[in-house]
């Protein structure tokens, strides 16, 4: 079970992104195909992880590294070869000045904790190594980006969130808990969509 759900989350964004062409499509199909995989694979782990974490050192590592996500893309966005037209892409995705804040909104609120609980949580390991669903989170986020930068800021995208889910699974290891990961995904999303809402405005 473990190997089928990440193929269900990636044909959950691929639908919504491609078939339906809705940011909303793709984000809401993606956490149902999740939430559903979960409650059928019904994994031992106690929702409470979520909101746990032994290390405040961690916790602040991982808002402090992650926050700077945003800025980051603000400052090298030239470097990235975004497309011309991806205001319009955005727009045409059910992306415009009236529905930014709610999406920015449940994505920096509510997937965080999904996704954690799924991705380090139920399909996490206690390695320190690279693990082969840190390279699994990080590719379906190509089917996002595809069409909307250059091949090369694909490839670095996805090495750095391949880095990201080991990173967030090692703070979840050190510190028993997800809380750490949580808050640093929360604030890696807002900052980063924030980032796109200002240059694609």
């Amino acid at each position: 079970m473990r190997w089928v759900t990440p193929i269900l989350a990636y044909l959950a964004v691929s639908i919504g992104l491609f078939q339906l062409h809705s940011a909303w499509g793709g984000l809401l199909a993606f956490h149902l195909a999740i939430v559903l995989s979960l409650l059928f694979a019904k994994p031992d782990i106690p929702i409470h992880l979520l909101f746990k974490s032994n290390s405040l050192k961690w916790i602040v590592a991982s808002m402090v590294i992650c926050g700077t996500s945003g800025l980051t893309l603000y400052f090298l966005w030239p470097y990235f070869g975004f497309a011309h037209d991806l205001p319009m892409q955005v727009e045409s995705l059910g992306l415009h000045t009236y529905t930014w804040p709610a999406f920015i909104a449940y994505f920096a609120l509510v997937n965080p904790f999904i996704e954690e609980y799924f991705w380090r949580g139920y399909l996490g390991n206690p390695t320190k190594g690279l693990y082969i669903y840190d390279f699994v989170y990080a590719g379906f986020h190509a089917l996002v980006l595809l069409n909307k930068v250059r091949s090369g800021s694909i490839i670095f995208g996805i090495l750095a969130l391949t880095f990201a889910g080991w990173f967030w699974r090692q703070i979840s290891r050190e510190g028993h808990g997800l809380l750490a990961a949580v808050l640093g995904h929360m604030l890696a999303d807002f900052t980063i969509l924030m980032a796109v809402y200002r240059m694609s405005a």
